[in-house]
């Protein structure tokens, strides 16, 4: 059964590091914090990021922070017994944000402020631990569902980038898991028994992106491999930083 993990767990490192490498994401002596919403993809960037501490040439630290929301159901103690048996730091911050949303605000969309006030707390508190570097556990998949959403909602040709350097803070975001695949994220969660956390939020899976996987799913039924088409044309275009994947001649996709 180790041997069945350690699989996984190397495809994920895999393309973590390309892309760590690719765009220079780590530097020596980093303190790299983690949004750590308790979801397959937060903890996998968690485990990985752990992972490649233990031989990657540059040496750096990791913390996870939590930001609680507010919600009736506490911060579950097992992300931060998540966090110590994957041998990193962790912080969780206690806010009122679901109280702002939905019961002062009472926001009928209430995704956009929500947002907004969740990343300025995860923000602040990278900053106050003293990371310059806050990795976010965006995968492949979640690039082509904001392409796909920019263009029909907005009319723009972007997506998020790699590494973004924040305006008026010392702190630099960073996407470590851009080349992996979210298929590979579900796999690897199910192998190894990740103790993901339902998230509380009565808007969880109501979602405009929730909508564009559909979408995207049934566009892969009759055009299968488009995900990693449009993926590829973003790398080709140059679109927000991006460019083509070091050591492949195929989609990274």
């Amino acid at each position: 059964m180790l041997e069945v993990k350690s699989r996984y767990m190397k495809k994920i490192l895999s393309g973590l590091r390309r892309a760590v490498d690719d765009y220079m994401m780590i530097d020596d002596g980093d303190l790299n914090a983690v949004g750590l919403s308790g979801g397959k993809d937060s903890m996998t960037l968690i485990r990985a990021l752990s992972e490649l501490r233990k031989f990657y040439p540059r040496k750096f630290d990791v913390i996870g922070i939590n930001i609680d929301m507010g919600f009736d159901s506490p911060t579950p103690s097992a992300l931060a017994d998540f966090c110590r048996d994957a041998g990193v730091g962790y912080r969780t911050v206690k806010t009122d944000i679901a109280k702002i949303v939905f019961d002062i605000r009472r926001e009928p969309n209430p995704c956009s402020l929500c947002s907004r006030m969740r990343r300025g707390a995860l923000y602040s508190e990278a900053e106050a631990v003293g990371a310059r570097k806050l990795a976010l556990g965006h995968h492949a998949d979640d690039i082509v569902e904001t392409f796909m959403m920019n263009m029909l909602f907005g009319s723009r040709l972007s997506t998020f980038s790699p590494v973004t350097r924040l305006d008026g803070r010392d702190l630099t975001l960073i996407r470590p898991m851009i080349y992996t695949k979210e298929c590979d994220i579900i796999s690897y969660a199910k192998k190894v028994a990740l103790p993901v956390i339902k998230s509380p939020c009565p808007e969880d899976h109501a979602t405009e992106r929730e909508k564009m996987k559909a979408t995207l799913s049934a566009l892969e039924a009759d055009y299968p491999h488009a995900r990693g088409r449009i993926f590829r044309a973003i790398c080709e275009r140059g679109l927000d930083g991006y460019k083509i994947p070091s050591k492949s001649e195929k989609h990274t996709y």
